[in-house]
């Protein structure tokens, strides 16, 4: 009763963001950005499906942005345009459950707690980050605020489509169009800066329960109001985002690191009922088995050069296998810039190295990080009807000296190696910050030309 009442003052307030041909709910049209009518059948290539077992010598069929099959030396359909990767593994693309990619901004100074703003509001789709992110094989993010508030905004779950001008062309929508994400939480010392923000744990917790129960009572008067539009309270965009959390809609996804913050997580979600996802849990090696009885996934990364903060002194390579172990849903992400996204295989080995399971890693690189953002049915394996997102490597993922060489989004090529000017970013280089060089409009004339 209560989210609909929400949902449906949200529709009267503003337009959904996408009504034209193709969006879904929308009228009847071309499929959206990347989508091709091409038939393409990479051949010969080893094929590591991840929701099933790796096929040696295989056959990846994609037309129109899907998948239409996965098989071991399969037929061609006819008219197919044929590509050779024989040598070559392809996988599924990568999915990032922590980026920090486009410029982004969230909340700002003016208190802890800010659950109105959208870090969708302050994206630059331009960024050249997201070339860097295709040349290390990613093609789905979840992009967040950072973590210097207790609340610093909604989430959003992004594609990296060919051609995307606007963040629109990027969203990655629900079944009623409107934009997927979740909420940033944080606790720990990156909140902790006195004056309208919090000087202590406990004073961190208080001040995120007090604004939970004033959530829990919006709703409350919402729900009172019935149909008598009347009694409604005032609109409260910041109370709705809350009450997408406390009904179920949008998950938390919540930075902590200490073991003390990660069980204070956890005793908030249970005592406010919202879902949650642990992020970076430093010290969740010392937790993993309550980890585990809440039900919580968790979102980590790994760093070959630790340090930053004392909170996170005791952070562990072997932590994504202790929590496989003890039976907790993985994902890996890069919190890029702290791990580039270029480099986010590494991610996966190191784990592997510490003691996680190869089958463990590979599903935290691709359809763990998808299942956490409830988007498994669409990205994260390959398997028929899936978005046609997946990489090309020439080698193990997990080696050293493996190269990303393609990275395809729907059915498009977004990176390929090959090209100098994607070699660039992947490389580096004079250039690669394309989104950072200087307009000179009038060199020419500062120069003496004409």
């Amino acid at each position: 009763m209560i989210l609909p009442l929400l949902l449906s003052l949200a529709a009267t307030a503003a337009p959904p963001l996408a009504q034209g041909p193709g969006a879904p709910g929308g009228p009847a049209g071309p499929a959206e950005p990347g989508a091709t009518a091409t038939t393409r059948a990479f051949v010969g290539a080893r094929i590591l499906p991840i929701s099933g077992p790796e096929i040696e010598t295989g056959v990846l069929v994609v037309s129109d942005g899907k998948i239409v099959s996965v098989t071991a030396g399969g037929a061609v359909p006819e008219g197919a345009e044929v590509i050779d990767a024989a040598g070559k593994t392809i996988m599924p693309g990568l999915v990032c459950t922590h980026s920090h990619l486009g410029g982004i901004g969230g909340a700002d100074g003016s208190g802890p707690i800010q659950p109105d703003v959208r870090v969708s509001d302050s994206i630059n789709v331009r960024d050249a980050g997201y070339m860097r992110a295709l040349a290390g094989g990613l093609t789905a993010l979840n992009v967040m605020p950072g973590s210097g508030h207790l609340l610093s905004g909604q989430t959003c779950y992004l594609k990296l489509r060919a051609d995307a001008s606007t963040i629109e062309d990027m969203f990655i929508r629900d079944a009623d169009g409107a934009p997927t994400g979740g909420i940033k939480m944080a606790n720990g010392t990156n909140p902790m800066r006195g004056g309208a923000f919090p000087g202590t744990r406990g004073r961190s917790a208080a001040l995120v329960r007090q604004q939970f129960i004033a959530a829990q009572e919006y709703m409350a008067k919402i729900e009172a109001a019935g149909d008598d539009e009347t009694k409604l309270p005032n609109r409260h965009i910041g109370m709705e985002a809350l009450a997408e959390v406390l009904s179920g809609k949008r998950v938390v996804h919540h930075h902590t690191h200490r073991h003390d913050d990660i069980l204070t997580v956890l005793r908030l979600a249970e005592e406010f009922h919202f879902r949650v996802v642990l992020h970076h849990v430093s010290e969740a090696w010392k937790v993993a088995d309550e980890i585990a009885a809440s039900g919580a996934a968790c979102s980590i990364i790994l760093v070959d050069s630790p340090g930053g903060k004392p909170e996170a002194i005791d952070v562990a390579f072997k932590t994504g296998g202790v929590l496989e172990r003890a039976g907790v849903k993985v994902a890996f992400h890069t919190d890029d810039w702290i791990t580039d996204s270029r480099l986010f295989l590494r991610m996966g080995a190191l784990a592997v190295r510490a003691g996680m399971s190869r089958e463990g890693a590979l599903r935290a690189l691709t359809l763990s990080g998808a299942e956490i953002l409830e988007l498994e049915d669409r990205i994260g394996s390959l398997e028929p009807g899936k978005d046609a997102d997946f990489t090309i490597l020439d080698g193990d993922p997990f080696s050293v000296y493996t190269k990303v060489l393609e990275t395809w989004v729907e059915g498009e090529k977004r990176f390929d190696r090959g090209l100098p000017e994607h070699a660039l970013y992947a490389e580096g280089g004079y250039g690669a910050a394309h989104d950072q060089e200087p307009y000179f409009c009038c060199f020419g004339l500062q120069a003496g030309g004409q």
